[in-house]
Protein backbone atom coordinates (compact mmCIF):
# COMPACT_ATOMS: atom_id res chain seq x y z
CA UNK A 1 0.00 0.00 0.00
CA UNK A 2 1.12 3.51 -0.71
CA UNK A 3 2.22 5.69 2.09
CA UNK A 4 0.38 8.98 2.67
CA UNK A 5 2.79 11.89 2.58
CA UNK A 6 1.83 15.02 4.46
CA UNK A 7 3.44 18.46 4.18
CA UNK A 8 3.30 21.50 6.38
CA UNK A 9 3.17 23.93 3.37
CA UNK A 10 0.23 24.35 1.01
CA UNK A 11 0.94 23.26 -2.57
CA UNK A 12 0.48 26.84 -3.82
CA UNK A 13 3.52 27.94 -1.81
CA UNK A 14 5.80 25.22 -3.07
CA UNK A 15 6.44 27.03 -6.38
CA UNK A 16 8.92 29.90 -6.04
CA UNK A 17 7.94 31.28 -9.45
CA UNK A 18 4.29 31.41 -8.46
CA UNK A 19 5.15 33.12 -5.18
CA UNK A 20 7.21 35.79 -6.92
CA UNK A 21 4.43 36.30 -9.48
CA UNK A 22 1.85 36.83 -6.77
CA UNK A 23 4.13 39.19 -4.90
CA UNK A 24 4.72 41.24 -8.07
CA UNK A 25 0.98 41.31 -8.84
CA UNK A 26 -0.05 42.56 -5.39
CA UNK A 27 2.80 45.11 -5.30
CA UNK A 28 1.82 46.49 -8.70
CA UNK A 29 -1.85 46.71 -7.73
CA UNK A 30 -0.96 48.53 -4.52
CA UNK A 31 1.23 51.08 -6.32
CA UNK A 32 -1.40 51.64 -9.02
CA UNK A 33 -4.09 52.19 -6.38
CA UNK A 34 -1.84 54.58 -4.49
CA UNK A 35 -1.11 56.59 -7.66
CA UNK A 36 -4.80 56.82 -8.55
CA UNK A 37 -5.79 57.97 -5.09
CA UNK A 38 -2.94 60.51 -4.98
CA UNK A 39 -3.92 62.00 -8.34
CA UNK A 40 -7.60 62.13 -7.51
CA UNK A 41 -6.76 63.94 -4.28
CA UNK A 42 -4.95 66.66 -6.21
CA UNK A 43 -7.43 66.86 -9.06
CA UNK A 44 -10.27 67.29 -6.59
CA UNK A 45 -8.69 70.53 -5.43
CA UNK A 46 -8.11 71.82 -8.96
CA UNK A 47 -11.19 70.74 -10.90
CA UNK A 48 -14.63 72.35 -11.24
CA UNK A 49 -17.37 71.09 -8.98
CA UNK A 50 -19.71 70.76 -11.94
CA UNK A 51 -17.65 68.93 -14.59
CA UNK A 52 -18.77 67.39 -17.85
CA UNK A 53 -18.38 63.67 -17.26
CA UNK A 54 -18.67 62.39 -20.82
CA UNK A 55 -15.70 62.28 -23.19
CA UNK A 56 -15.73 65.24 -25.57
CA UNK A 57 -14.51 63.38 -28.62
CA UNK A 58 -13.20 59.95 -29.63
CA UNK A 59 -10.25 59.70 -32.01
CA UNK A 60 -9.44 56.75 -34.28
CA UNK A 61 -6.69 54.57 -32.81
CA UNK A 62 -4.33 55.41 -35.68
CA UNK A 63 -4.37 59.16 -34.95
CA UNK A 64 -1.36 60.35 -33.01
CA UNK A 65 -0.17 56.89 -32.01
CA UNK A 66 3.46 58.07 -31.90
CA UNK A 67 2.93 60.97 -29.50
CA UNK A 68 3.85 60.66 -25.83
CA UNK A 69 3.40 62.86 -22.78
CA UNK A 70 6.52 64.54 -21.42
CA UNK A 71 7.27 63.13 -18.00
CA UNK A 72 7.91 65.31 -14.98
CA UNK A 73 9.60 64.61 -11.69
CA UNK A 74 7.48 67.13 -9.82
CA UNK A 75 4.77 65.99 -7.46
CA UNK A 76 1.23 66.33 -8.75
CA UNK A 77 0.29 68.14 -5.55
CA UNK A 78 3.21 70.55 -5.32
CA UNK A 79 2.35 74.26 -5.30
CA UNK A 80 -1.32 73.79 -6.20
CA UNK A 81 -3.10 76.84 -7.56
CA UNK A 82 -6.32 77.76 -5.78
CA UNK A 83 -9.59 77.66 -7.74
CA UNK A 84 -12.87 79.10 -6.52
CA UNK A 85 -16.21 77.32 -6.84
CA UNK A 86 -17.03 76.82 -10.53
CA UNK A 87 -20.55 78.29 -10.50
CA UNK A 88 -19.35 81.34 -8.54
CA UNK A 89 -16.60 81.85 -11.13
CA UNK A 90 -19.08 81.66 -14.03
CA UNK A 91 -21.28 84.27 -12.36
CA UNK A 92 -18.39 86.59 -11.54
CA UNK A 93 -16.93 86.47 -15.06
CA UNK A 94 -20.32 87.18 -16.62
CA UNK A 95 -20.75 90.22 -14.37
CA UNK A 96 -17.22 91.33 -15.21
CA UNK A 97 -17.95 91.12 -18.94
CA UNK A 98 -21.10 93.22 -18.54
CA UNK A 99 -19.35 95.92 -16.54
CA UNK A 100 -16.33 96.09 -18.85
CA UNK A 101 -18.43 97.62 -21.61
CA UNK A 102 -17.96 100.97 -19.90
CA UNK A 103 -14.18 100.75 -20.38
CA UNK A 104 -13.44 103.42 -23.00
CA UNK A 105 -9.70 103.15 -23.72
CA UNK A 106 -9.06 101.45 -27.04
CA UNK A 107 -5.80 100.79 -28.86
CA UNK A 108 -5.82 102.00 -32.46
CA UNK A 109 -4.11 99.97 -35.18
CA UNK A 110 -2.26 101.11 -38.28
CA UNK A 111 -4.00 100.37 -41.58
CA UNK A 112 -2.52 100.03 -45.05
CA UNK A 113 -1.15 97.68 -47.66
CA UNK A 114 2.33 96.17 -47.49
CA UNK A 115 4.28 93.32 -49.04
CA UNK A 116 4.66 91.73 -45.62
CA UNK A 117 1.92 90.89 -43.13
CA UNK A 118 3.65 92.99 -40.47
CA UNK A 119 5.28 95.59 -42.70
CA UNK A 120 8.98 94.67 -42.14
CA UNK A 121 9.50 97.72 -39.94
CA UNK A 122 12.95 99.13 -39.19
CA UNK A 123 14.42 99.05 -35.69
CA UNK A 124 13.88 102.76 -35.08
CA UNK A 125 10.29 102.56 -36.32
CA UNK A 126 9.45 99.58 -34.11
CA UNK A 127 10.98 101.11 -31.00
CA UNK A 128 9.21 104.43 -31.57
CA UNK A 129 5.89 102.79 -30.63
CA UNK A 130 7.03 101.43 -27.26
CA UNK A 131 6.05 104.62 -25.42
CA UNK A 132 2.30 104.77 -26.00
CA UNK A 133 1.04 107.69 -23.93
CA UNK A 134 -1.34 109.02 -26.59
CA UNK A 135 -4.34 106.78 -27.31
CA UNK A 136 -4.87 108.52 -30.66
CA UNK A 137 -1.58 107.12 -31.99
CA UNK A 138 -2.12 104.08 -34.20
CA UNK A 139 0.20 101.16 -33.54
CA UNK A 140 1.51 98.77 -36.25
CA UNK A 141 0.06 95.39 -35.36
CA UNK A 142 0.11 93.10 -38.39
CA UNK A 143 -2.72 92.76 -40.90
CA UNK A 144 -1.00 95.11 -43.34
CA UNK A 145 -1.65 92.22 -45.68
CA UNK A 146 -4.89 90.21 -45.73
CA UNK A 147 -5.08 87.27 -43.34
CA UNK A 148 -6.07 84.38 -45.66
CA UNK A 149 -9.08 82.75 -44.01
CA UNK A 150 -12.66 82.28 -45.20
CA UNK A 151 -15.35 84.90 -44.61
CA UNK A 152 -17.45 82.41 -42.65
CA UNK A 153 -14.55 81.77 -40.26
CA UNK A 154 -13.95 85.49 -39.87
CA UNK A 155 -17.63 86.07 -38.98
CA UNK A 156 -17.55 83.24 -36.44
CA UNK A 157 -14.44 84.74 -34.83
CA UNK A 158 -16.08 88.15 -34.53
CA UNK A 159 -19.08 86.58 -32.78
CA UNK A 160 -16.89 85.27 -29.96
CA UNK A 161 -17.45 88.02 -27.38
CA UNK A 162 -16.43 86.49 -24.06
CA UNK A 163 -13.49 84.08 -23.60
CA UNK A 164 -11.61 82.45 -26.47
CA UNK A 165 -9.15 79.55 -26.30
CA UNK A 166 -6.79 79.59 -29.28
CA UNK A 167 -4.21 77.19 -30.64
CA UNK A 168 -2.47 76.54 -33.95
CA UNK A 169 -0.98 73.52 -35.66
CA UNK A 170 1.05 73.91 -38.84
CA UNK A 171 3.03 71.37 -40.84
CA UNK A 172 1.16 68.46 -39.14
CA UNK A 173 3.46 68.97 -36.17
CA UNK A 174 1.17 67.93 -33.31
CA UNK A 175 -2.11 66.23 -32.44
CA UNK A 176 -5.36 68.05 -31.74
CA UNK A 177 -6.22 67.30 -28.12
CA UNK A 178 -9.52 67.92 -26.38
CA UNK A 179 -9.49 69.88 -23.10
CA UNK A 180 -10.51 68.08 -19.92
CA UNK A 181 -12.39 69.21 -16.82
CA UNK A 182 -14.84 71.53 -18.58
CA UNK A 183 -17.79 72.74 -16.54
CA UNK A 184 -21.35 72.28 -17.78
CA UNK A 185 -21.75 75.98 -18.67
CA UNK A 186 -18.30 76.57 -20.15
CA UNK A 187 -19.18 75.85 -23.78
CA UNK A 188 -21.87 78.57 -23.55
CA UNK A 189 -19.27 81.27 -22.84
CA UNK A 190 -15.96 79.94 -24.22
CA UNK A 191 -14.98 79.56 -27.89
CA UNK A 192 -12.29 77.12 -29.00
CA UNK A 193 -10.43 77.86 -32.26
CA UNK A 194 -7.61 75.85 -33.86
CA UNK A 195 -5.70 77.35 -36.82
CA UNK A 196 -4.17 74.87 -39.29
CA UNK A 197 -2.52 74.82 -42.74
CA UNK A 198 -3.01 72.61 -45.82
CA UNK A 199 -0.48 69.99 -44.64
CA UNK A 200 -2.30 69.53 -41.34
CA UNK A 201 -5.66 69.52 -43.11
CA UNK A 202 -4.57 66.62 -45.29
CA UNK A 203 -3.41 64.72 -42.22
CA UNK A 204 -6.77 65.19 -40.50
CA UNK A 205 -8.55 64.00 -43.66
CA UNK A 206 -6.20 61.01 -43.85
CA UNK A 207 -7.43 59.87 -40.42
CA UNK A 208 -11.08 60.51 -41.32
CA UNK A 209 -11.47 63.33 -38.81
CA UNK A 210 -12.73 65.86 -41.35
CA UNK A 211 -13.71 66.02 -45.00
CA UNK A 212 -12.03 68.66 -47.14
CA UNK A 213 -15.27 68.91 -49.13
CA UNK A 214 -16.95 70.46 -46.09
CA UNK A 215 -17.18 74.23 -45.83
CA UNK A 216 -16.65 74.26 -42.07
CA UNK A 217 -14.57 71.96 -39.90
CA UNK A 218 -15.00 70.99 -36.27
CA UNK A 219 -13.29 68.35 -34.12
CA UNK A 220 -14.71 68.02 -30.62
CA UNK A 221 -14.86 71.50 -29.06
CA UNK A 222 -12.36 72.93 -31.57
CA UNK A 223 -13.56 74.92 -34.55
CA UNK A 224 -10.90 74.40 -37.23
CA UNK A 225 -9.77 77.43 -39.26
CA UNK A 226 -7.72 76.75 -42.38
CA UNK A 227 -5.03 79.34 -43.18
CA UNK A 228 -3.50 79.58 -46.67
CA UNK A 229 0.21 79.81 -45.87
CA UNK A 230 1.11 80.77 -49.45
CA UNK A 231 -0.11 84.29 -48.64
CA UNK A 232 1.82 84.54 -45.36
CA UNK A 233 5.27 83.41 -44.18
CA UNK A 234 7.28 80.48 -45.50
CA UNK A 235 8.17 79.50 -41.93
CA UNK A 236 5.23 77.60 -40.32
CA UNK A 237 6.37 78.72 -36.86
CA UNK A 238 6.04 82.36 -37.88
CA UNK A 239 2.52 81.72 -39.15
CA UNK A 240 1.68 80.29 -35.74
CA UNK A 241 2.86 83.54 -34.15
CA UNK A 242 -0.07 85.41 -35.75
CA UNK A 243 -2.86 83.77 -33.70
CA UNK A 244 -0.54 83.52 -30.70
CA UNK A 245 0.20 87.24 -30.40
CA UNK A 246 -2.53 88.87 -32.48
CA UNK A 247 -5.41 87.00 -30.88
CA UNK A 248 -6.97 90.32 -29.84
CA UNK A 249 -7.14 91.36 -33.50
CA UNK A 250 -8.47 88.04 -34.79
CA UNK A 251 -11.14 88.06 -32.06
CA UNK A 252 -11.86 91.80 -31.67
CA UNK A 253 -14.88 91.31 -29.42
CA UNK A 254 -13.36 88.78 -27.00
CA UNK A 255 -12.42 90.15 -23.60
CA UNK A 256 -10.25 87.29 -22.36
CA UNK A 257 -8.10 84.80 -24.23
CA UNK A 258 -6.01 81.72 -23.54
CA UNK A 259 -3.27 80.68 -25.92
CA UNK A 260 -2.45 76.96 -25.76
CA UNK A 261 0.45 75.49 -27.73
CA UNK A 262 -0.66 72.48 -29.76
CA UNK A 263 1.69 70.30 -27.70
CA UNK A 264 -0.41 70.99 -24.59
CA UNK A 265 -3.69 69.58 -23.33
CA UNK A 266 -5.72 71.73 -20.96
CA UNK A 267 -6.66 69.85 -17.79
CA UNK A 268 -8.59 72.63 -16.03
CA UNK A 269 -11.63 74.62 -17.13
CA UNK A 270 -10.64 77.85 -18.98
CA UNK A 271 -12.97 79.98 -16.84
CA UNK A 272 -11.27 78.74 -13.67
CA UNK A 273 -7.86 79.53 -15.17
CA UNK A 274 -8.84 83.06 -16.20
CA UNK A 275 -10.39 83.73 -12.81
CA UNK A 276 -7.53 82.34 -10.74
CA UNK A 277 -4.50 83.52 -12.72
CA UNK A 278 -5.75 86.83 -14.21
CA UNK A 279 -8.85 88.24 -12.50
CA UNK A 280 -7.96 87.32 -8.91
CA UNK A 281 -4.39 88.57 -9.42
CA UNK A 282 -5.65 91.80 -11.07
CA UNK A 283 -3.19 91.53 -13.98
CA UNK A 284 -3.23 92.06 -17.73
CA UNK A 285 -1.51 88.80 -18.55
CA UNK A 286 -0.41 85.52 -16.92
CA UNK A 287 2.39 83.27 -18.11
CA UNK A 288 4.60 80.58 -16.59
CA UNK A 289 8.21 81.12 -15.60
CA UNK A 290 10.81 79.14 -17.54
CA UNK A 291 11.81 75.99 -15.60
CA UNK A 292 15.59 76.64 -15.98
CA UNK A 293 16.43 80.15 -17.19
CA UNK A 294 16.02 83.58 -15.62
CA UNK A 295 18.11 85.82 -17.94
CA UNK A 296 17.32 86.51 -21.59
CA UNK A 297 20.92 85.78 -22.59
CA UNK A 298 20.68 82.29 -21.11
CA UNK A 299 17.77 81.55 -23.44
CA UNK A 300 19.62 83.12 -26.38
CA UNK A 301 22.67 80.93 -25.77
CA UNK A 302 20.51 77.82 -25.40
CA UNK A 303 18.74 78.72 -28.65
CA UNK A 304 22.10 78.77 -30.43
CA UNK A 305 23.51 75.72 -28.65
CA UNK A 306 20.54 73.44 -29.28
CA UNK A 307 19.96 74.83 -32.80
CA UNK A 308 16.46 76.05 -32.04
CA UNK A 309 17.14 78.72 -34.65
CA UNK A 310 19.53 78.03 -37.49
CA UNK A 311 20.93 81.55 -38.05
CA UNK A 312 23.31 82.15 -35.12
CA UNK A 313 24.60 85.38 -36.65
CA UNK A 314 21.03 86.72 -36.66
CA UNK A 315 20.66 85.74 -33.00
CA UNK A 316 23.86 87.63 -32.21
CA UNK A 317 22.55 90.71 -34.07
CA UNK A 318 19.24 90.51 -32.22
CA UNK A 319 20.89 90.38 -28.81
CA UNK A 320 23.29 93.19 -29.68
CA UNK A 321 20.36 95.32 -30.81
CA UNK A 322 18.60 94.79 -27.49
CA UNK A 323 21.77 95.33 -25.44
CA UNK A 324 22.48 98.58 -27.27
CA UNK A 325 18.96 99.78 -26.51
CA UNK A 326 18.95 98.99 -22.81
CA UNK A 327 18.36 95.26 -22.27
CA UNK A 328 19.41 94.38 -18.71
CA UNK A 329 19.73 90.98 -17.00
CA UNK A 330 17.13 90.12 -14.43
CA UNK A 331 17.74 91.39 -10.89
CA UNK A 332 15.55 91.92 -7.82
CA UNK A 333 15.09 95.53 -8.96
CA UNK A 334 12.82 94.22 -11.74
CA UNK A 335 10.29 92.84 -9.28
CA UNK A 336 7.36 92.25 -9.30
CA UNK A 337 8.50 90.63 -12.55
CA UNK A 338 9.80 87.29 -11.27
CA UNK A 339 11.92 86.39 -14.31
CA UNK A 340 12.96 87.57 -17.76
CA UNK A 341 12.29 84.22 -19.45
CA UNK A 342 8.80 82.70 -19.70
CA UNK A 343 7.50 79.36 -20.85
CA UNK A 344 5.20 80.81 -23.47
CA UNK A 345 3.29 77.61 -24.25
CA UNK A 346 0.36 78.90 -22.15
CA UNK A 347 -0.61 82.59 -22.15
CA UNK A 348 -3.69 84.06 -20.48
CA UNK A 349 -4.74 87.62 -21.31
CA UNK A 350 -7.27 90.24 -20.33
CA UNK A 351 -7.74 92.20 -23.54
CA UNK A 352 -7.00 95.86 -22.89
CA UNK A 353 -4.59 98.59 -23.91
CA UNK A 354 -1.64 97.19 -21.97
CA UNK A 355 -1.85 93.55 -23.03
CA UNK A 356 -2.82 94.44 -26.60
CA UNK A 357 0.13 96.85 -26.91
CA UNK A 358 2.50 94.23 -25.52
CA UNK A 359 1.21 91.66 -28.04
CA UNK A 360 1.59 94.08 -30.97
CA UNK A 361 5.14 95.07 -29.98
CA UNK A 362 6.07 91.41 -29.49
CA UNK A 363 4.77 90.48 -32.92
CA UNK A 364 6.78 93.26 -34.58
CA UNK A 365 9.98 91.99 -32.94
CA UNK A 366 9.26 88.42 -33.94
CA UNK A 367 8.72 89.39 -37.56
CA UNK A 368 11.91 91.44 -37.52
CA UNK A 369 14.13 88.61 -36.19
CA UNK A 370 12.68 85.12 -35.66
CA UNK A 371 9.69 83.37 -34.03
CA UNK A 372 11.57 82.54 -30.80
CA UNK A 373 9.27 84.61 -28.60
CA UNK A 374 11.22 84.17 -25.35
CA UNK A 375 14.06 86.34 -26.69
CA UNK A 376 12.29 89.74 -27.02
CA UNK A 377 9.92 89.10 -24.10
CA UNK A 378 11.79 90.96 -21.34
CA UNK A 379 12.99 93.77 -23.63
CA UNK A 380 9.44 94.56 -24.75
CA UNK A 381 7.96 94.17 -21.27
CA UNK A 382 10.57 96.39 -19.58
CA UNK A 383 10.53 99.20 -22.17
CA UNK A 384 6.84 99.56 -23.05
CA UNK A 385 4.65 102.25 -21.52
CA UNK A 386 2.14 101.95 -19.95
CA UNK A 387 3.59 99.11 -17.89
CA UNK A 388 2.24 95.59 -18.19
CA UNK A 389 0.77 94.02 -15.05
CA UNK A 390 2.06 90.47 -15.27
CA UNK A 391 1.57 87.28 -13.27
CA UNK A 392 4.54 84.96 -13.88
CA UNK A 393 3.35 81.86 -12.08
CA UNK A 394 5.41 78.90 -10.94
CA UNK A 395 6.29 75.97 -13.19
CA UNK A 396 4.44 73.63 -10.82
CA UNK A 397 1.21 75.47 -11.61
CA UNK A 398 1.84 75.10 -15.35
CA UNK A 399 2.36 71.35 -14.93
CA UNK A 400 -0.78 71.05 -12.82
CA UNK A 401 -3.14 72.71 -15.32
CA UNK A 402 -1.70 71.20 -18.53
CA UNK A 403 -0.17 68.00 -19.85
CA UNK A 404 2.69 68.49 -22.31
CA UNK A 405 3.21 66.06 -25.19
CA UNK A 406 6.09 65.51 -27.57
CA UNK A 407 5.85 66.80 -31.13
CA UNK A 408 5.12 64.41 -33.99
CA UNK A 409 7.96 62.18 -35.11
CA UNK A 410 6.16 61.26 -38.31
CA UNK A 411 3.54 62.93 -40.47
CA UNK A 412 0.31 61.20 -41.41
CA UNK A 413 1.87 59.62 -44.50
CA UNK A 414 4.71 58.13 -42.45
CA UNK A 415 7.49 60.50 -43.48
CA UNK A 416 9.84 61.94 -40.89
CA UNK A 417 8.97 65.52 -39.93
CA UNK A 418 11.42 65.97 -37.08
CA UNK A 419 14.43 64.00 -35.92
CA UNK A 420 14.63 62.98 -32.30
CA UNK A 421 17.18 64.95 -30.34
CA UNK A 422 20.19 62.96 -29.22
CA UNK A 423 20.91 65.41 -26.42
CA UNK A 424 19.83 64.82 -22.87
CA UNK A 425 18.41 67.34 -20.46
CA UNK A 426 19.06 70.96 -21.35
CA UNK A 427 22.33 72.13 -19.83
CA UNK A 428 23.11 75.60 -18.56
CA UNK A 429 24.67 77.65 -21.34
CA UNK A 430 28.07 79.35 -21.02
CA UNK A 431 29.22 82.79 -22.24
CA UNK A 432 31.51 81.36 -24.92
CA UNK A 433 28.44 80.38 -26.95
CA UNK A 434 28.03 84.04 -27.84
CA UNK A 435 31.25 83.95 -29.84
CA UNK A 436 30.46 83.91 -33.54
CA UNK A 437 33.21 83.79 -36.15
CA UNK A 438 35.81 84.56 -33.48
CA UNK A 439 34.20 87.77 -32.25
CA UNK A 440 32.11 88.25 -29.13
CA UNK A 441 28.89 90.21 -28.78
CA UNK A 442 30.73 93.39 -27.80
CA UNK A 443 27.63 95.39 -26.94
CA UNK A 444 26.48 92.65 -24.56
CA UNK A 445 29.73 92.44 -22.59
CA UNK A 446 28.34 94.54 -19.74
CA UNK A 447 25.18 92.43 -19.70
CA UNK A 448 27.23 89.22 -19.58
CA UNK A 449 29.53 90.40 -16.81
CA UNK A 450 26.55 91.46 -14.73
CA UNK A 451 24.62 88.28 -15.41
CA UNK A 452 27.48 85.90 -14.65
CA UNK A 453 28.64 88.00 -11.73
CA UNK A 454 25.20 87.58 -10.11
CA UNK A 455 25.18 83.87 -10.94
CA UNK A 456 28.50 83.32 -9.15
CA UNK A 457 27.46 85.15 -5.99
Amino acid sequence: MGKLITTSKPLILQSKLLCFSLLYLFTTLFLALYAILSQSKCLFRSSPLDPIQNSLFSYPSSYGEHKYAVSTTRSTCSSPVYFSDYLDVVKEIKNSLKNSSAYSRVLGYMQGNADSFGGNLSTLTRFSYFDHQNDSTEVPCGFLKKFPISDSDRIAMEKCDSVVVVSAMFNDHDKIRQPKGLGSKTLEDVCFFMFIDDVTLKGLEHHGLISIKSREYKIGVWKIVKVAKEDLYQNPAMNGIIPKYLVHRLFPNSQFSIWVDAKLQLMVDPLLLIHSLVISENVDMAISKHPFYVHTMEEAMATARWKKWWDVNALKMQMETYCENGLQPWSPSKQPYASDVPDSALILRRHGVESNLFSCLMFNELEAFNPRDQLPFAFVRDHMKPNLKLNMFEVEVFEQVTVEYRHNLKSSDGTIVKKMSSSGRTKRAHPDLLYVNGSCCSRCQKYLSTMWGESND
